[in-house]
């Protein structure tokens, strides 16, 4: 709901509304425009990532390859291909590799529409932990390998959409480039160089701890001074950072150290939103929203049911038929879950200026090449429309209301009572401490926050 508001604020203070919001002053240009668009959504998400990959518990990649895995092989290849054949169909006079392009921006899970709705009361509630988990992971892990599907379109596209006119090479080209540069230097490289970061990082924080080198408030902040060197030093030599990011974060809380140091603290929850409502905000005054009545590319009849479609078929029917495979996801209504709830957003918003910025590299005597013009206006069309779609509809479910729906009995919802206070036996009986103890690596004489947590849930089953 936080994110359709800023939407809508967005909307509001836009230049066609209130006008006091006015992106295109402030940049000067479109380009520059889609510039800061382009990397003020790459800081989002380089932060959200971060954050992302310190949530998840000790060793969760490795643990859980499996379920990441087919999700993130099969699944998200069949989103793609879904995705492709529906713009395909549905977009008239486009080709298919320019259908590939734009289902390429579709294809990633956000990791930003996903935290919120897997966070939250209602989450809490209804969401079983490692279903939580696995939807923050796999979010996390498919946002960084979009460029895969991305550059193998726009590589196919450069060699041979003109069919070799203005580039030679062909297919050959294409393939060996998206192997060369897209596998080799921009995912393996970015994951080699974010694992790298996340363990030295992880171990100068422990000797700083150690040492007593570093305050709380420090402490509390690293993992974001850690999003932004890596966005910043990954967009240096052109590797990918989003991808970076994940690893890093992850391999941060290896041991589990740092997570549990800052399981009770509102610092990162905090940032997290800030850069919500400030990211939602920008899209609500800079989309285009009036090309989606009045566009070159598809009429309005096509593009409504292009949006409802790809919501429906983009993800749903394939976490459907491969999720008795996920231990994670053990009902049917947890695989309609997470199957619907794939939404779209900043990862989409960032692939489509990533693309705008390598088809205006198409050029032939300073013009655009022909056969890219169609692909420049349907992309920017079809992916904003889609992401607007899908972050509308994420409003209607209720996050963060004080009852929630806890469990069907007898075919209705009962209430999830509030929890109230109970006086424990001993040794329980004690407040519950609201910021965990600072306690070194290795010292065992001071109870962790997840042997505390533990003692409480036992304690309440028990009651």
């Amino acid at each position: 709901m936080v994110t359709v508001i800023s939407l809508l604020a967005g909307v509001a203070f836009s230049p066609p509304a209130a006008n006091l919001v006015r992106p295109l002053e402030y940049t000067g240009s479109q380009e520059n425009l889609n510039a800061v668009t382009l990397y003020f959504s790459r800081l989002v998400l380089g932060v959200q990532l971060v954050l992302a990959g310190v949530q998840l518990p000790s060793r969760y990649l490795h643990k859980q390859w499996k379920s990441l895995a087919l999700l993130l092989g099969p699944v998200m290849t069949c989103m793609w291909l879904a995705t492709s054949l529906l713009v395909w169909g549905l977009v008239p006079r486009i080709s298919f590799l320019h259908s590939l392009a734009i289902g390429s921006c579709i294809t990633p899970t956000d990791p930003v529409l996903s935290n919120v709705i897997v966070k939250g009361k209602f989450a809490d509630h209804n969401v079983p932990k490692d279903l939580q988990q696995i939807i923050i992971a796999e979010s996390g892990a498919n946002d960084g390998l979009g460029y895969p599907f991305l550059f193998l379109a726009l590589y196919l596209i450069k060699y041979t959409g003109d069919s070799g006119v203005a580039e030679q090479g062909g297919v050959g080209t294409a393939v060996g480039l998206w192997f060369g540069e897209t596998w080799g230097y921009t995912i393996i490289l970015s994951i080699l160089y974010g694992a790298a970061v996340g363990y030295i990082a992880k171990e100068l924080l422990h000797w700083a701890e150690e040492h007593k080198f570093v305050d709380r408030e420090s402490f509390l902040v690293f993992a974001i001074s850690l999003a932004l060197f890596i966005t910043g030093t990954c967009g240096l030599i052109g590797s990918d950072d989003v991808l970076a990011c994940f690893i890093a974060g992850n391999v941060f809380t290896w041991d589990d150290w740092f997570r549990l140091e800052t399981l009770d603290d509102s610092l990162q929850p905090t940032i997290d939103m800030l850069l919500n409502v400030a990211i939602f905000m920008w899209y609500g005054a800079v989309c285009p929203w009036s090309s989606f009545v009045g566009n070159p590319v598809i009429p309005l009849y096509r593009l409504v049911p292009l949006g409802v479609l790809v919501l429906l078929l983009r993800r749903l029917p394939w976490v459907f038929a491969i999720h008795k495979y996920i231990p994670q996801i053990q009902e049917v209504r947890q695989a309609i879950f997470v199957g619907f709830f794939g939404p779209v957003g900043v990862s989409a918003i960032f692939y489509l200026y990533i693309t705008l910025e390598f088809v205006e590299t198409l050029t032939v005597d300073g013009e655009l090449r022909s056969d890219v013009m169609s692909l420049h206006d349907a992309v920017i069309v079809i992916v904003w429309f889609i992401a607007i779609c899908s972050i509308v509809s994420t409003a209607p479910c209720p996050w963060g209301s004080d009852t929630m729906p806890d469990r069907r009995v007898g075919g209705s919802w009962i209430e999830h009572p509030p929890r109230q206070t109970r006086i424990l036996p001993a040794p329980y009986n004690v407040s519950r401490p609201s910021v965990s103890p600072r306690r070194r690596r290795g010292d065992a004489s001071i109870p962790s926050r997840q042997q505390s947590e533990d003692i409480w849930t036992q304690e309440d089953e028990d009651l």
